[in-house]
């Protein structure tokens, strides 16, 4: 064989055998192309999952729950496999929908949408959903606005709170009242792009979501959390809302010197070349000083409605619980 620096590690087949999931997601890291990234993301975070004082930050875009991942997060939370949640309003408002008792339905990109529109359907590329199911879920989220103070000053994180709280008494399962249960703080930078917006108008109260208030308990969290891990399921303000904590908590101390993420994972479907940073890559964030030179990262180009669903089914084979993660306690007041 001929000998170069290049040629280090041999490049494995896959064989076609009775298996496990984390057995194949195993040997697909031993393989190439984005195959080999997704089982190199499942190795990544057990990894992560097996380091003691590490906080893991869960960036999560789009409308997944849509699809039927809300549940996954649900799971992931309840494990304690991510620690802080940062949200699009979508993501934490869409669950509580089906978490209502209502529908999503499957259906298809190829249809008359004016006649969907006749028929009060939302679409989502190939899922339906009832306009009248999704307004009553935005009505529950005024009545719970109903309930909170005017001109008062929340954090997204606090209001996020508050709402888990009122939905798991009244025993709504959903991403947020899950959160609320196993004490694991959500942010949404922009929250009222969503139905929490229009629940804010059926409100009809002066509700005050202070976004400065959230950067700055994002900033005292990684103040207290130096060891940190990230997972990016998609982009855009999750994504950023959590690649700033690493240039900003140095700086709000006084210092001059970024604290960047020591392990970062990211699932998507943009390309770097547009320069969105949904599609930035993670080594590109070393040179912001978000994302270690000397840590791990691993970007995976694929669909999150493949790659979520395929990567907590390994850790529920690989990782049977989560013995140390942190206590937000001093937070979640």
């Amino acid at each position: 064989m001929r000998k170069t620096p290049y040629f280090k590690e041999k490049l494995e087949t896959i064989e076609v055998r009775k298996k496990s999931l984390s057995q194949l997601l195993q040997e697909m890291a031993r393989t190439g192309f984005q195959g080999r990234k997704l089982g190199e993301a499942a190795l990544l975070w057990e990894e992560m999952l097996g380091e003691e004082d590490l906080t893991i930050f869960f960036g999560y875009a789009g409308s997944m729950s849509t699809t039927g991942m809300w549940k996954i997060v649900c799971w992931l939370i309840e494990k304690r496999f991510i620690d802080v949640l940062v949200s699009t309003g979508a993501n934490i408002s869409e669950d509580i929908l089906e978490a209502m008792g209502g529908t999503y339905w499957r259906g298809t990109d190829f249809v008359d949408d004016a006649d969907l529109l006749k028929h009060m359907i939302d679409r989502f590329y190939d899922v339906y959903a009832d306009e009248l199911e999704y307004r009553k879920m935005e009505g529950l989220i005024a009545e719970f606005m109903g309930t909170l103070e005017e001109d008062r000053p929340y954090s997204s994180r606090e209001f996020l709170w508050e709402f888990g709280k009122w939905l798991h008494r009244k025993g709504i399962k959903c991403i947020v009242s899950t959160a609320y249960k196993h004490k694991v703080p959500i942010f949404c930078p922009a929250i009222v792009d969503s139905g929490y917006g229009i629940a804010l108008l059926e409100a009809k109260k002066r509700i005050c979501l202070d976004q400065g208030r959230d950067f700055r308990e994002m900033l005292e969290i990684g103040k207290r959390q130096e060891n940190r891990g990230v997972i990016y399921i998609g982009g855009g303000g999750p994504k950023d809302f959590v690649q700033l904590l690493a240039v900003a908590v140095d700086l709000w101390r006084g210092g001059e010197k970024p604290s960047p993420h020591k392990y970062a994972l990211q699932i998507t479907t943009d390309q770097p070349v547009w320069g969105g940073l949904s599609g930035c890559t993670l080594k590109e964030a070393i040179s912001w000083g978000k994302v270690s030179p000397h840590g791990k990262n691993i970007t995976c180009y694929c669909d999150a409605t493949i790659a979520l669903p395929l990567l907590s089914h390994y850790l529920n084979e690989r990782v049977k619980e989560r013995r140390k993660y942190p206590d937000f306690s001093w937070l979640l007041k």
